[in-house]
């Protein structure tokens, strides 16, 4: 049974920055892509970024240049990183499992999310 569980989540200012952690239970992630949403208040959860199995990233344009994720095969192998923080970032994130070309990156499972929260 796969199992996901985001943890990192927090306050943070304009600017700061944040690493979210994913703990993943379940047999063979690393042949899955892995994946990272957000859903923010009052939007539609939205795709924030994606790594193949062969390690190849894709990120929205609204975080591309602050945001960064990498994978390891380990049982924590997804690791978000959220640099400088803006004010239209505050969400609950999510991490994801899934595969890639589906277009572009289909989940199957996801975690409980995470909540990240931005304030002046």
């Amino acid at each position: 049974q796969v199992h996901l569980q985001e943890s990192g989540g927090g306050l943070a200012r304009p600017g700061e920055s944040l690493r979210l952690s994913c703990v993943a239970s379940g047999e063979f992630f690393s042949v899955y892509s892995l994946g990272w949403h957000r859903q923010g208040p009052g939007k539609q959860r939205e795709l924030v970024a994606f790594i193949s199995s062969e390690g190849f990233t894709t990120y929205a344009d609204s975080v591309k240049g602050r945001f960064a994720i990498s994978r390891d095969n380990t049982k924590n192998p997804l690791h978000p990183q959220m640099n400088n923080l803006k004010s239209e970032d505050p969400a609950v994130y999510y991490c994801t499992r899934g595969t890639s070309n589906c277009p572009p990156y289909c989940p199957d499972y996801w975690g409980q999310g995470t909540q990240v929260t931005v304030f002046s």
